[in-house]
């Protein structure tokens, strides 16, 4: 059980939504020759329309002149890109002959739309995308296992997240929950631990986890497709609106999935969030929580986050030994692995507190397609959608639920199976892909169709386990959540998400079960909403500015995965 209260910890959801810039020209600043003439795109000055999208890049960073400039023509800046030294903008097209001969800028390229990578192919549907559909499923080989007639039919796995929405591609298998403490209470379609009065997804992420997983295609004729497109899913709610959620949360989730995996046939849990926590995993109650679940028969699958490509950034409870560990590759949107490329965003390993080796596996997550949860943040603030139903996306969030759907394949196809001896034959059989850097792809690309019959073995023998009795505060690392109580509480030393105290012992001896979770704070006390603290994470004031250069694009800049929004949430953001 939970004990007199416990401390709230905020995590971390992993995803950056791909967004794909022009491909930039000219030199560096440092070689362009002060008081030259701008490089301007000839379709710049070419443009038909009324205004024109560019990218401008300048010969200072810290010079504003430009972007004074650029307003003085009649343009307004709509984005900083510190990455290239410069600034996205919408001019007159009247005014682009007046761009060469401006201060302090030495390239201005046109700021253009490019297909989506990750996507290739027939099907689909309307928005100019009928020749697109997700190449994810060959890289992996899961059309294979399709043709072989497994496609997660039976299997349900729990996506701890922002709520699912009732979308077409999920009809039926979104697997409703009773509450056995209220007889009159209809089956939700949700466990709600967020706060929030319903299971919707207000935010959008789960929604999009969720298309990944199980999605079959319904609203695209079959382009749109999750890795499983016959398994359930059951979806925990442990955020809302904002993205916002604390490790208390997500410790609650847990619990409920062990407790009621046998009811509900849980045989997988998806985890596409984390914090930057550095405490060691033998201590921490996030990993102690995600250890008890893989004991207990599940396989946990967690995503690397987003913060590389810098050594030691793997997220908690990704640090895990026991977990499946997932990062993302690029896929160029060709089913072959020999163009795949790593995008920066996606962490390396080893871990920080106990240098393990991270990720265990990657998977395809950059310009990923899934599906929309109609009226979301997300939705609202991104209104660009891909036949009607879908949307893009990018980061370990998304490569880690295509796995979660690979190991529901595995699990339809050899129900017997371990999550030890899961996690082996994944690895055993995945493919070297995009680096030779087992901390940046762990043992390679998933090939789910070769481990369902990979040979004998199993993972994890002789780990140590986690106690759980470390601190609940620094399992939060430097995220953190305000309630929304009437003092505005900030959750941190042992307080929870539901304002109470944190009981170490009682979480980490109490047995994991029906009975035992409607004894708990968990089941019987009530769950605030809550907001990011403060500025946000890393500085971030809303979804308009750029964290650092490397985790949207490569190195180049000529590539880019998606603009931030709610940094604080999600390691990332949506186009």
């Amino acid at each position: 059980m939970l004990g007199a209260g416990w401390r709230r910890v905020a995590v971390v959801l992993a995803a950056v939504v791909g967004f794909a810039g022009a491909p930039l020209v000219g030199s560096p600043a440092s070689a362009h020759p002060a008081g030259a003439a701008a490089v301007v795109d000839s379709r710049v000055t070419g443009a038909t329309t009324a205004n024109v999208d560019v990218i401008v890049q300048k010969d200072s960073a810290s010079d504003h002149g430009p972007e004074a400039a650029i307003e003085h023509l009649g343009g307004t800046v709509t984005r900083d890109l510190s990455i290239v030294d410069g600034f996205a903008a919408t001019i007159p097209t009247s005014a682009t002959g007046e761009l060469s001969s401006l201060d302090g800028i030495r390239a201005v390229t046109l700021d253009e739309k490019m297909q989506p990578t990750g996507l290739l192919g027939g099907g689909g549907g309307g928005n100019g995308q009928a020749a697109l559909k997700s190449v994810a499923p060959q890289e992996m080989q899961a059309d294979d296992m399709w043709r072989a007639g497994y496609t997660g039919q039976g299997v349900t796995v729990a996506v701890i997240d922002t709520g699912i929405a009732n979308v077409p591609d999920l009809a039926g298998r979104i697997v409703p929950v009773k509450n056995d403490l209220n007889l009159l209470q209809a089956p939700q379609p949700c466990l709600n631990l967020s706060g929030e009065p319903d299971c919707t997804d207000n935010y959008g992420h789960g929604t999009f986890v969720a298309g990944l997983i199980a999605g079959n295609g319904a609203s695209s004729n079959g382009a749109w497709k999750g890795i499983a497109p016959s398994a359930n899913v059951l979806s925990v709610k442990v955020a809302g609106r904002d993205g916002s959620a604390d490790v208390s949360n997500v410790l609650a989730a847990i619990q409920w999935v062990v407790s009621f995996k046998d009811r509900y046939g849980i045989k997988v849990v998806n985890l596409s969030l984390g914090t930057d926590s550095t405490q060691s995993y033998t201590v921490d109650p996030l990993n102690f929580a995600v250890e008890k679940a893989w004991d207990s028969g599940i396989t946990v699958v967690v995503a690397a986050s987003n913060r590389g490509p810098d050594a030691q950034t793997i997220s908690k409870p990704g640090d895990d030994p026991l977990v499946i560990t997932v990062g993302a590759v690029d896929d160029m949107g060709t089913p072959g692995l020999g163009d795949d490329e790593l995008p920066d965003f996606s962490s390396h390993g080893p871990t920080a507190a106990d240098g393990l080796a991270k990720p265990d596996v990657v998977a395809p997550g950059a310009h990923i397609v899934s599906l929309r949860a109609p009226g979301s943040d997300v939705d609202v603030q991104f209104p660009t959608y891909v036949d009607g139903a879908y949307r893009k996306g990018s980061g370990t969030s998304f490569s880690t639920g295509e796995v979660s759907g690979a190991v529901a394949l595995l699990n339809q196809a050899n129900p017997s199976w371990t999550p030890d001896r899961i996690k082996f034959a994944l690895m055993a059989t995945a493919h070297n892909v995009a680096s030779t850097d087992a901390m940046a792809v762990g043992a390679g690309i998933v090939d789910v169709n070769s481990a369902r019959t990979a040979t004998a073995g199993l993972a994890n023998q002789g780990v140590a386990r986690s106690n759980g009795l470390g601190s609940l505060d620094l399992s939060r690392g430097s995220v953190l959540v305000t309630l929304n109580d009437p003092m505005g509480t900030l959750v941190s030393g042992t307080l929870t998400a539901q304002n109470l105290l944190w009981n170490p012992l009682v979480y980490t001896l109490g047995l994991w079960n029906p009975i035992t979770w409607y004894t708990t704070d968990a089941a019987g006390s009530r769950w605030y909403g809550s907001r990011w603290y403060g500025s946000r994470w890393y500085g971030e004031v809303d979804g308009s500015r750029w964290y650092g250069s490397r985790w949207y694009g490569q190195a180049t800049g000529s590539r880019w995965y998606g603009s931030r929004w709610y940094g604080s949430a999600w390691y990332g953001a949506w186009e």
